[in-house]
């Protein structure tokens, strides 16, 4: 892969001695690249990324790999509060929700799997942990959003996905919104009580992730039998997954 360089001032030292075990994916949520791309080699914004892949499936290099990028900012996954220190950043050209979100280009999205497939063979990042900016700040972002081709991306081994035809859980336990909520927790997300005023935009980010149908519906944020069945088959994946991306990496 041929990259274009463009080094940003912007990032400084893996804190702890942390190692990159996360792959955070982004949408840059600007007019154009340049905007975007102008932003994040600008010192007084200090936002940055390791990597931007544009439309046409051009990969710029802003930040090495073994630094700390400015990309993920307040956010939380399983625990980790300082996901910079604790990730790769890519971000994606998309106009983004605010000034015209539309799908991604193909040249694109087989320029960031060649880029994505690179970076998980060099880390240790589990398939539970290639995420989208949502995921980790879900009270603050939409992106990548629900356009985003996760599906296709776990078909080629990057992220995790679940078989399909998921049938909604038809006992009453299993559509108790505390169940979903536990699920949650256990992929990853912070862990809230449904009745918690960040519950419906936590909820909305898994679905933007795993079931975006139901974003612009009247089931987005909200503890649907299908977001609870989704979730169950989402964290059932996420640990066969991980079960055997360990097995591979120990040959």
């Amino acid at each position: 892969m041929r990259f274009i360089e463009s080094p940003s001032p912007n990032f400084g030292e893996r804190r702890d001695g942390a190692p990159a075990d996360m792959l955070v994916l982004h949408y840059t949520g600007m007019p154009t690249a340049a905007a975007a791309l102008a932003r994040m080699m600008d010192p007084a914004a200090e936002v940055s990324a390791h990597y931007m892949v544009d439309e046409s499936g051009g990969v710029y290099a802003l930040v090495a790999e073994e630094k700390r990028a400015w990309h993920a900012g307040q956010s939380y996954w399983a625990g980790a509060s300082d996901i910079n220190s604790r990730s790769i950043g890519i971000e994606i050209v998309n106009p983004g929700h605010e000034f015209g979100y539309r799908d991604f280009a193909e040249p694109q999205i087989a320029a960031l799997e060649e880029l994505s497939l690179a970076i998980l063979a060099r880390h240790p990042i589990a398939p539970s942990r290639v995420l989208g900016h949502s995921d980790v700040a879900p009270d603050r972002k939409l992106d990548p959003g629900e356009r985003f081709p996760w599906r296709r991306l776990a078909a080629k081994g990057i992220g995790v996905w679940f078989a399909g035809g998921v049938a909604p859980p038809t006992e009453p336990m299993a559509q108790d919104p505390r169940r979903l909520m536990r699920h949650l927790a256990e992929i990853g997300y912070r862990g809230v009580a449904p009745d918690d005023p960040a519950a419906p935009k936590l909820i909305a980010a898994f679905q933007r992730h795993w079931l975006p149908q139901a974003i612009g519906t009247e089931g987005e944020g909200r503890a649907t039998p299908e977001t609870i069945a989704a979730a169950f088959e989402i964290l059932a994946a996420m640990r066969g997954a991980d079960l055997a991306n360990a097995r591979v990496s120990k040959g």
